[in-house]
């Protein structure tokens, strides 16, 4: 296995989720990571680029969402910076409550948490927020 690094700048479309949970998938297979890790790395990526691109940035043409791939030894960490003002990852609701189980959206966060084994959400310093995601295998 190789150290490697691969950085992504997508336009804030939801057209560019498609593009970024496939670039997930290949820098996955790339580093060895079995078939059903992968599947859960690009499942975290799609939801949160779609998280970014959508209620991050708005789908404002002007913003980015950054995607950041780092293969190391025995795990992938994925960082994913929109440029939106912040937010409280703990304040979203809980989908699997009886209030939001038939929601058809809010499911992106636990989706996240439930495939990746690390999550960090932080503000970045020149506006937006980051999401750091790590996967162990």
């Amino acid at each position: 296995m190789t150290e490697q690094t691969t950085r992504l700048v997508l336009p804030s479309h939801i057209e560019a989720v498609a593009g970024a949970a496939a670039a997930a998938t290949d820098f996955a297979q790339s580093c060895g990571v079995g078939e059903e890790t992968v599947f859960g790395i690009e499942t975290a990526v799609r939801e949160a680029v779609t998280n970014a691109v959508v209620h991050g940035n708005k789908e404002d043409e002007r913003k980015t969402v950054e995607v950041i791939f780092n293969c190391l030894e025995h795990r992938v960490e994925i960082e994913v910076k929109d440029q939106r003002e912040g937010f409280d990852a703990n304040g979203v609701p809980d989908p699997t409550t009886a209030e939001n189980i038939l929601k058809t959206s809010g499911r992106g966060i636990f989706l996240i948490r439930a495939f990746m084994d690390d999550v960090h959400w932080s503000p970045r310093a020149e506006g937006g927020t980051t999401v750091r995601m790590v996967k162990k295998f």
